[in-house]
């Protein structure tokens, strides 16, 4: 078990504040695992920036969080410290396109609880094809993958971790995952499809 979580002044922080962009800097991991009901989705959308715009009632509880202490906030509010951030490169740069990903990610409450989702995002057009913002669908991973991809993780966010320069870290495990891809002779979305 991890140690406690520091009390966070969420209510106060305001949407404006250094603690809006990184509100859960402050919240130490629990090693506490939640989950979900196999039939709820959790939903969020963003702008084209990843301020949340919406959250249903699922997310709100899985993250412990109220709908004024999301609406405004970056999507990196229930960013979990374990998480790989060349996965989030993946997701930006596969959006940026205009196209639909899906992937395993580790997410954080407000406590320093954690739950795993199996993401959908795709990215929402405005009238005139321009992309206008973010649509997320998270639902229970199947159990029988989580092994795989925690082995996975945790090889990654090591190779970030051991470059002392954040954006290298990003640029090597982002290699590290192409090449496994390639080694497999298969994109992002049919390697977790595999899985």
């Amino acid at each position: 078990m991890g140690a406690p979580a520091f009390k966070t002044p969420f209510a106060s922080a305001g949407k404006t504040g250094p603690l809006t962009r990184k509100l859960m800097q402050y919240t130490r991991t629990t090693g506490i695992e939640r989950f979900f009901d196999k039939g709820d989705i959790i939903v969020s959308k963003t702008d084209l920036k990843g301020h949340i715009t919406y959250a249903n009632k699922v997310f709100l509880d899985m993250a412990s969080l109220t709908e004024d202490e999301v609406i405004g906030a970056p999507h990196s509010l229930i960013r979990h410290p374990d998480m790989p951030r060349c996965i989030f490169k993946l997701f930006w740069d596969t959006l940026s396109r205009g196209e639909e990903i899906f992937a395993y990610v580790v997410n954080m409450a407000k406590n320093g609880d954690h739950y795993w989702v199996f993401a959908h995002v795709t990215p929402t057009f405005g009238p005139d094809g321009k992309i206008i913002g973010y649509h997320s669908n998270r639902r229970v991973p199947e159990k029988h993958v989580m092994p795989i991809i925690t082995d996975l993780y945790g090889k990654l966010l090591a190779e970030e971790n051991r470059h002392s320069d954040r954006k290298q870290g990003i640029e090597a495990s982002t290699a590290m995952l192409l090449d496994l891809l390639k080694s497999k002779g298969t994109g992002y979305d049919e390697f977790i499809f595999t899985l």
